[in-house]
């Protein structure tokens, strides 16, 4: 059986529960420094492509569609590695996806999550 798999904001504080820490967005947390964020990895390669990163815009009016195309980007060879580095993780691991998103649930970690689950 596979290990829980959490969202949170990075900005929150971090706790000895989050298991291991993976910053899943493709581009640095606005106003952080590395050593505040305690992560034990940034996984950018998960994260879903600009372009649709930019097309989605964090509209939750948008988000199936959103979730839609990510699921079909995980399945790309750009992502293949990525992912499946990320689910060794959670098999292993109580794990903590992060993101810099205000709205987590409405978040590529939220597709994540959901996608790893229903792989374990």
């Amino acid at each position: 059986m596979g290990a829980q798999i959490i969202c949170r904001r990075v900005y929150d504080e971090s706790s000895p529960r989050d298991g291991r820490r993976v910053l899943v967005d493709r581009v640095w947390p606005r106003g952080m420094r590395k050593e505040e964020a305690h992560l034990d990895e940034w996984l950018r390669d998960v994260a879903p492509s600009t372009a649709l990163r930019r097309w989605y815009g964090h509209e939750p009016d948008r988000f199936a569609e959103f979730r839609r195309r990510y699921l079909a980007e995980l399945r790309d060879a750009g992502h293949r590695e990525a992912a499946g580095h990320l689910r060794e993780l959670a098999a292993h691991d109580r794990l903590t996806l992060l993101t810099a998103t205000k709205d987590v649930d409405h978040s590529q970690a939220a597709v994540l999550a959901e996608w790893l689950s229903k792989k374990q």
